[in-house]
């Protein structure tokens, strides 16, 4: 979580709402992302989708079987959808999202039963310090 902590101030200070993500597989990261939709005026740049893309490009695998993704905001419908279909063992978040959130909040896209695959899921992981990172980034802006 730590590397996907400082993925999510790299994000802020380029002006993205400040959520990391990581992939790991045997302890080893292998895609990581920051929120990239204002950079790349891309609304589907999403910290996880893209450490999602990054993962299974140096994998060379769409099936991220057996890794692990670190994400300091729980993950949005969209890349909870993205996670089920990546086949993703578990997922690790820091902080909550109750107005956007897909997993613990909102369309709690695991529990549906069309969903496909259904990750082990741990909140809170960072949470303090993933929380604060979103509430300065928007204090700054208001």
């Amino acid at each position: 979580m730590r590397r996907a902590l400082d993925l999510a101030e790299e994000a802020a200070l380029a002006g993205e709402v400040p959520v990391g993500a990581v992939v790991v597989r045997d302890g080893k990261i292998v895609g990581e992302g920051n929120n990239l939709t204002r950079t790349c005026k891309d609304p589907t740049a999403h910290a996880e989708l893209v450490a999602i893309r990054n993962a299974a490009e140096f994998l060379d695998d769409e099936r991220l079987t057996g890794c692990d993704l670190y994400v300091t905001l729980e993950p949005c419908p969209m890349c909870a959808g993205a996670i089920s279909h990546a086949r993703l063992a578990r997922v690790y978040y820091g902080a909550s999202d109750p107005k956007g959130g897909g997993v613990d909040h909102g369309a709690r896209v695991f529990e549906q039963d069309q969903c496909l695959h259904r990750p082990e899921v741990y909140s809170g992981v960072g949470e303090a310090e993933a929380a604060e990172l979103l509430r300065a980034f928007f204090r700054e802006r208001r």
